[in-house]
């Protein structure tokens, strides 16, 4: 067995982001390939494929949030309804730091 785990090597928030945007790893992000993903936003948003996105293509994601709240179907949303729109926000990842450093102690002659 091993001394030791393998570890992977450690990179870094920008070197990640920049490997997913460098498609044919040549260490260089082309035009394409840095508006890649917002070429395949723009196809999800556009439903009739036309090429064009209409404000309904564009809004659909907020119209449906706001008729799945309308539960009764008022077409107005009340206090209760609206607080089902409300962005599910990620939980903050713990700190992982050691436990706090004590308190520095106070001299008992001050």
């Amino acid at each position: 067995m091993p001394d030791a785990a393998p570890s992977a090597s450690a990179k870094t928030r920008e070197q990640k982001r920049f490997d997913r945007y460098d498609k044919d790893r040549n260490d260089a992000v082309s035009r394409e390939e840095y508006l890649m993903s917002r070429r395949k936003a723009f196809a999800k948003l556009d439903t009739d494929r036309d090429g064009k996105l209409g404000f309904e293509e564009w809004a659909l994601k907020t119209t449906t949030k706001f008729a799945e709240a309308d539960k009764d179907k008022s077409a107005t949303l009340t206090r209760a309804e609206f607080l089902a729109t409300a962005p599910k926000r990620a939980a903050k990842p713990r700190c992982s730091c050691g436990p706090a450093a004590p308190a520095p102690k106070e001299d008992a002659d001050d």
